[in-house]
């Protein structure tokens, strides 16, 4: 029912409601809950031999939400914190709770962050990234520019913008590294 000035105000009892919707308020009676029985504490049945599984250790300082008085028992360390993003989301975790904006907008610029910093790495690699064929060009190589119009593609409409979102940013960071290089020529020429 949409939001009217005049919203009656009689609420509904739980009988009603129950009546009305099926498996409305199956959370209020543990006896109607499905999950109940694995719920329950009983190690005789489950095999579990502790309250709380043992701490795994932390051997490098991990995030951690300020809501939280410890980390989870088992916690993953596959990708861990680095450079400049790394900086930006411990500062996100340390200062701001998860409910705050502050935390996740620093969260997502650490994430850009980050992109820019694997692009840098990128160029003193064994395999730099290639912005040419990031574009598809190696598709069209291959089966010729009409693989980009064939029926049921839902990206026809943006295509035009695939080279600029792709190589724009490689054009823009070449521009600012000659700039740079020029201003370092002139200065070293005074």
């Amino acid at each position: 029912m949409p939001y009217t000035a005049n919203t009656p105000s009689a609420a509904f009892d739980a009988d009603e409601l129950r009546r009305r919707i099926p498996g409305w308020g199956a959370d209020r009676d543990p006896a109607d809950r499905p999950a109940v029985p694995r719920e329950r504490y009983a190690p005789e049945v489950t095999g579990a031999h502790w309250e709380l599984p043992p701490q795994q250790p932390e051997l490098r300082p991990r995030e951690r939400s300020i809501e939280h008085a410890r980390l989870t028992p088992a916690f993953g360390t596959s990708a861990p914190l680095k450079g400049a993003s790394g900086a930006i989301r411990r500062l996100a975790y340390a200062r701001y709770s998860e409910g705050r904006a502050a935390h996740w907008l620093l969260l997502m610029g650490a994430d850009r962050v980050d992109v820019v910093e694997n692009h840098v790495a990128s160029w003193f690699s064994k395999n730099p990234d290639n912005p040419v064929m990031g574009t598809g060009l190696s598709t069209e190589k291959t089966y010729g520019a009409s693989s980009r119009r064939r029926p049921g593609r839902v990206d026809v409409k943006h295509q035009w913008l695939d080279p600029v979102v792709v190589a724009g940013p490689w054009l823009l960071g070449g521009w600012a590294a000659l700039r740079g290089v020029r201003r370092v020529v002139r200065g070293a020429r005074r």
